[in-house]
């Protein structure tokens, strides 16, 4: 079979063509898709407990398997793409997710369930930079603000509806039908992207890939991950010890590597810029405490609270609407005063809010007890999100600002699955197999454990807003080229936007024969 369009045309793909609108089609579906995935996946955790008969410990690995080699892999995949073809690699990613999909609707046993999530990390790794990267790349230099605001807006209607349903799946059918649902997406994505998308690629791109750094970040992640699971679950176990010890050697290999290398993955020089350094410390410090929070509320308020799985996942729903209604109204307040008063201010909002959520008991209505909070909490990260995505792109190089992109992207998702895998042990609620009280299957130690993880994060978050405090006085500096702005609205609960920055591996112009500014 041979492709409709083979390369971008001169001058790029011009808006409201039939290709740009197959282009925008097929971005939309495929980073819905994961979109999607990430947030009916949470909703279901009590069912497929109660399914395959697992603990706290299986729960933590279904959400931290996905989390691991998308985390890892994220950096690495834009650099695959520039080389390899965009289009190539984010359809290589969409085959990769479904079929992982797959193997997660027939798992029969736990094992099963969270290797198919480790394959859709992968698949997600590949597809999720390469749907802004082909926008950049595709569309005239005078359309791509316009096709960028779209799949921003059309990807978070995916982020919102996402709760209603994983949670109407759940209550009306299965579990297995959230990842089932992933199938026909899947393949009309192909589809489209085979026949009407047309392919782009960096000439100029690296000839060697950090693939040695990649692995270390994989094994890095999945050992630290492990001891901490697996202490929660079963105690310090010489099994735990060396997942620990594995963990740090492969953190201490990759950065010794990344120093060490020509054309890393990872450019260890990019942290000699202090508001750099400072706005990645306080992305981790809040993203570490948003992954907990959504992964335990959606199973507190279903364990403890009597909520159905709609309801549970609808809890969270003012998060993501907060986020798509005021995330550009908090960047241009943050072009105006300068990013440091917003985050000084939002961590402490999400600080506020998760205290309130530490109050919940066994009654908890949600208009009064839950929806206060998680107002809070809405507010806090709309006034945070924008201001710091800027940040970390003011703060770098304007040739770096992809990579400063992607790298407060994978630090955000790592920082998550660090939350998820150690907050839930240091609550004390973690447990294997619903045995003892530190099991998840317990109401009793949820209800004692729930309160303490709400406040450890929100100690997270005041750290969070002092960090910003490091941050200079008034508006970052800009080089006279600045980069474009992330995407206007953008649901930033699952991450910071990637950028889609002129040069960058997210968004390099340079394609197969063609300049789109041409």
């Amino acid at each position: 079979m041979v492709r409709k369009s083979a390369s971008v045309p001169a001058g790029g793909v011009a808006w409201g063509t039939p290709t740009a609108r197959w282009t925008l089609t097929a971005t939309v579906l495929g980073s819905g898709m994961a979109f999607l995935d990430s947030t009916v996946v949470t909703v279901a955790l009590p069912a497929i407990r109660d399914d395959l008969g697992t603990g706290l410990s299986g729960l933590q690995w279904i959400v931290n398997g996905y989390m691991v080699t998308l985390s890892a892999l994220i950096l690495l995949s834009g650099s695959l793409s520039d080389r390899f073809g965009r289009v190539r690699l984010f359809t290589a990613g969409v085959a990769m997710f479904a079929l992982a999909s797959a193997l997660c609707t027939f798992a029969p046993t736990l094992g099963w369930l969270v290797a198919g999530r480790v394959a859709q990390g992968v698949g997600g790794a590949l597809l999720t930079p390469g749907s802004l990267a082909i926008l950049q790349a595709g569309f005239r230099e005078e359309d791509r603000a316009r096709a960028i605001g779209a799949w921003s807006g059309l990807t978070g209607v995916a982020s919102a509806v996402g709760p209603f349903v994983g949670g109407w799946l759940v209550q009306v059918g299965d579990w297995r039908l959230i990842f089932l649902i992933n199938l026909p997406l899947a393949a009309a994505v192909l589809a489209i992207a085979w026949f009407a998308v047309p392919e782009s690629r960096d000439t100029g791109a690296a000839a060697r890939l950090d693939y040695p750094g990649a692995l270390l970040g994989v094994v890095a992640l999945g050992g630290t991950t492990y001891a901490l699971i697996q202490w929660g679950a079963a105690g310090a176990t010489p099994a735990v010890w060396t997942g620990a010890v594995l963990g740090a050697a492969s953190l201490a290999a990759f950065l010794l590597v990344e120093a060490r290398r020509r054309e890393p993955m990872l450019p260890l020089g990019i942290f000699s810029s202090t508001a750099f350094s400072v706005t990645n410390a306080a992305t981790v410090l809040i993203y570490g405490s948003l992954g907990p929070l959504l992964f335990l509320l959606v199973i507190y308020l279903q364990e403890v609270g009597g909520y159905s799985p709609v309801a549970a996942g609808a809890a969270s729903l003012p998060i993501t609407l907060l986020m798509l209604a005021l995330s550009a109204r908090s960047g241009r307040l943050a072009a105006r005063i300068g990013p440091r008063p917003q985050l000084v201010a939002g961590p402490l909002l999400l600080a506020a809010g998760l205290v309130l959520l530490s109050r919940l008991g066994p009654e908890t209505p949600y208009l009064t007890s839950v929806l206060p909070g998680v107002l809070l909490v809405a507010l806090g990260l709309a006034a945070t999100v924008a201001p710091l995505t800027a940040t970390v792109l003011a703060s770098a190089p304007e040739r770096h600002a992809g990579l400063a992109s992607g790298v407060n992207n994978t630090f955000a998702r790592g920082a998550q699955l660090i939350g998820v895998a150690a907050v839930p042990v240091l609550a004390g609620i973690g447990g294997s197999g619903g045995e003892g009280t530190g099991s998840e299957g317990d109401p009793v130690a949820l209800v004692q454990g729930f309160g303490p993880a709400m406040l450890m994060l929100a100690g997270l978050c005041v750290l969070a807003g002092l960090c910003a405090l490091l941050l200079p006085h008034g508006r970052m500096p800009h080089g006279d080229e600045a980069p474009e702005e992330p995407p206007a609205r953008f649901c930033g609960v699952c991450e910071p936007p990637m950028c889609h920055c002129p040069g960058s591996t997210a968004g390099s112009e340079r394609s197969g024969g063609a300049d789109p500014r041409a």
